[in-house]
């Protein structure tokens, strides 16, 4: 027979009685500071008394350490794990490239509050890579010569994603967090796209970086060298749970031109997007007089690709899903004659 929900034993009525959650601020002192915690609670609905309510306990355990550790700016266990991921480096041998006792990690891991000192060595160094590559130097020789290795390679890549711009991260972080696999060359297009709508909507980019006219369509190079080695599979990159969440400070209007791209042109596979952008004006201006196969890495001018979608969105409403798909199949209708023709 199943339990009525929110139905439990009440010490006060001595039966089972249903019961009312609540969230309320609880002051208490830790070492000698007072803090407010906002915690979940459990009323009886006829005596009015506080309830204990199974797995109550260890909930308002969980709610007072994640709150304390928001207020004294303590890295949370789930950060600790994104450092183990993104430098891909156990827990013993990250202790001792952090200058910390072999076990302390796992200490951490395990719900022990780390001090403010270190705690700020652990954000330091989730957050600067150069930092870590320089604990893991200074630290080589107590961590062993192969986890130093792989965790010298994470340290450098990292290095490399941190040469792209803020709003080019979190566009990227936002795409991964939507889609449920992206190739490096989908990854691409759909970066064109949404900086081209958006160009054209709000009158200015939106990242910073410059694509380029490459043989198989609009490039970000910088991007691409971060992703080349999956080549034509699916990204799975641990060096991207760094930012994780990133992508909640985009503006709504960002994240509404990028919906509206990844609704539409995020249907479709890497190789239709190349060949959708092989059928535009922008691409094929730069790429004029070079041979279908032929290498290029001139830059498509932002004015330049802005123009063609503000002619664009005067025959299709590119602020809509409806009319971005209908010029995909105009396009792709367009290429289908090309290749015909040819």
């Amino acid at each position: 027979m199943t339990k009525e929900r929110n139905v439990d034993f009440c010490i006060e009525c001595r039966k089972e009685v249903q019961y009312e959650i609540k969230r309320e601020v609880q002051k208490e002192i830790i070492r000698g500071q007072e803090y407010e915690f906002i915690l979940t609670k459990a009323y009886c609905r006829e005596c009015g008394e506080e309830m204990s309510i199974s797995g109550l306990i260890d909930l308002n355990i969980k709610e007072r350490e994640e709150q304390y550790r928001a207020a004294e700016g303590i890295i949370s266990v789930e950060d600790i794990r994104k450092l183990m991921k993104i430098y891909n480096i156990g827990k013993a041998p990250l202790s001792l490239a952090l200058g910390f006792g072999e076990v302390t990690i796992s200490r951490y891991l395990a719900g022990q509050i780390p001090s403010k000192t270190y705690s700020d060595i652990m954000m330091k160094a989730l957050s600067e890579p150069e930092y870590m590559e320089r604990l893991l130097i200074h630290n080589k020789d107590k961590i062993g010569d192969t986890a130093y290795k792989k965790a010298a390679k994470a340290a450098a890549e990292l290095k490399e994603l941190f040469n792209v711009s803020d709003k080019m991260l979190m566009c990227v972080a936002y795409i991964f967090e939507q889609m449920q696999e992206v190739t490096p060359l989908a990854l691409q297009k759909l970066l064109y796209y949404i900086q081209a709508v958006y160009m054209v909507l709000f009158d200015r980019p939106l990242f910073e970086e410059n694509c380029a006219a490459w043989q198989h369509g609009p490039v970000y190079e910088k991007i691409y060298f971060l992703f080349r080695d999956f080549k034509y599979n699916p990204i799975d990159d641990n060096r991207f749970v760094l930012f994780t969440g990133k992508a909640k400070r985009l503006s709504d209007d960002e994240k509404k031109v990028m919906d509206l791209i990844l609704a539409s042109f995020g249907k479709y596979s890497g190789k239709v997007l190349e060949k959708i952008t092989h059928c535009e004006e922008p691409w094929q201006k730069v790429r004029e007089g070079y041979g279908i196969q032929e290498p290029s890495n001139i830059v498509m001018e932002k004015e330049d690709i802005k123009r063609y979608f503000k002619t664009v969105s005067q025959n299709f409403k590119i602020d809509t899903l409806e009319g971005l798909e209908r010029y995909i199949h105009a396009k792709l209708a367009e290429g289908q004659v090309q290749r015909t023709v040819e």
